[in-house]
């Protein structure tokens, strides 16, 4: 998965921050906020576990789970002129609806 990092089996969005000239990383799927920068990969990767333990002691400490539950559903709004070309192409492939755009999106998460 492009711009991302996992430190110690959590997950981390990369970008990188043109005006203080640093990577920026920041933990998702997570009950809070955990940020780290540093200007080289192995600086992100230490910073990163360091605020990743910092983040995992508070939750410790205030009794909180770390990471966020989700139920499996969402919805999502699309133009009926999708919908429609998404119900045509998932019958072609002899699929519902919900399995084609789960295979989809499984796909593209993991592209």
């Amino acid at each position: 998965m492009k711009n991302t990092m996992a430190i110690d089996g959590y997950k981390a969005v990369i970008e990188y921050d043109p005006e203080i000239e640093m990577f920026r990383g920041e933990f998702v799927g997570l009950n809070g906020g955990a940020d780290f920068y540093a200007a080289d990969i192995e600086g992100l990767k230490r910073e990163g576990a360091t605020s990743l333990r910092v983040f995992l002691e508070m939750c410790v400490e205030d009794g909180v789970e770390p990471r966020k539950v989700f139920s499996g559903k969402f919805n999502v709004r699309v133009p009926p002129e999708l919908h429609a070309d998404m119900a045509v192409a998932a019958a072609a492939a002899g699929k519902s609806l919900n399995q084609w755009v789960v295979e989809t999106l499984d796909r593209e998460a993991h592209a």
